[in-house]
């Protein structure tokens, strides 16, 4: 573990990024977000999920706090990778500042990103706000969704959702309605840029670690429109985002984990029998649908 604190008793915004083989593109991140940061005092906590390609190592570095315009820098490494979850709980607990933001290390800020989003708090409605995200050739990203029902499942499985790509019914889930080109409250931004409140977090609480890697954003973003903190979807400002960049890496390990996290989402907010046989079937079509993913991810890797 590394620290650096430059004598701030308080911090404006912490930043909490885990990182696992991301050595590709973890500079260039850091770099952006010094620059968006604008010198306010930010703690930046990064965990490291037991990296084995120099990640690790270029974060150990004694020669990292002079390199970046952090008012305090902790990085801490995992002996393990027990989970994207369990290293954001990490952060979190160790979090100080008045603002949270929850950073992917394949996302590069720009120069306004965090400046323009601060500002949107002014709205005491506003419990959470995210940017555009867009790929490195400037495409805009389609990162924002409505939370899942059990009926997008069906429709992704029977093909549906690629029949009908622009339809606001067989493709609600993913909003096929929405362009991603104006502002909006939504339901749930992709978890690779997430900002919000000390006291938002507190009162929703940490990420459930029942979702080791994926929905445990989604499942965040529940909790907390339920707590009547809404989430703004802006986009007046945006950031590049490799996106999977780390996921791609295991890919096979992927593919199951966040079908069982899919399951795991409906089942914890089954109320009745009904809904827990509704979940059942959920389950035996993902079921169905891995072997098939598995088996082109395998080919895809290989090619």
């Amino acid at each position: 573990m590394s620290t650096k604190n430059n004598g701030f008793d308080s911090y404006r915004i912490t930043v909490i990024i885990v990182t696992f083989n991301n050595i590709g593109f973890i500079v260039d991140c850091l770099r952006s977000l010094s620059r968006a940061l604008h010198g306010n005092p930010a703690q930046v906590l990064i965990i490291d999920n037991h990296s084995t390609d120099g990640t690790a190592e270029y974060l150990n570095r004694k020669e990292l706090s002079a390199e970046f315009e952090f008012s305090g820098l902790n990085v801490i490494l995992n002996n393990k990778n027990a989970g994207f979850t369990y290293a954001v709980n990490q952060g979190l607990r160790q979090s100080q500042g008045d603002y949270i933001l929850l950073l992917n290390p394949d996302v590069f800020l720009q120069s306004d990103t965090l400046s323009v989003l601060l500002n949107l708090f002014r709205d005491k409605k506003i419990g959470a706000a995210a940017p555009q995200l867009r790929y490195p050739d400037g495409q805009i990203q389609k990162s924002c969704r409505r939370f899942p029902q059990k009926k997008d499942v069906i429709f992704e499985m029977t093909g549906l959702t690629k029949l009908f790509s622009q339809s606001a019914v067989f493709n609600n889930w993913k909003m096929a309605d929405f362009t991603h080109r104006e502002s909006r409250f939504v339901d749930q931004p992709q978890g690779a840029f997430l900002l919000t409140t000390k006291e938002v977090f507190s009162k929703v609480g940490l990420f459930d670690t029942r979702f080791p890697m994926f929905f445990s954003d989604v499942d965040w973003c529940y909790r907390a429109v339920r707590n009547n903190c809404s989430i703004y979807f802006c986009a007046d400002t945006f950031a590049c985002h490799l996106k999977g960049a780390s996921v791609y890496q295991q890919r096979s390990d992927m593919i199951v984990s966040s079908h069982r996290s899919f399951v795991d989402f409906f089942h914890k907010y089954d109320l009745t029998f009904f809904d827990r046989v509704y979940t059942a079937l959920i389950y035996f079509l993902l079921l169905l649908s891995t072997l098939p993913r598995l088996l082109f991810a395998a080919v895809s890797q290989k090619s």
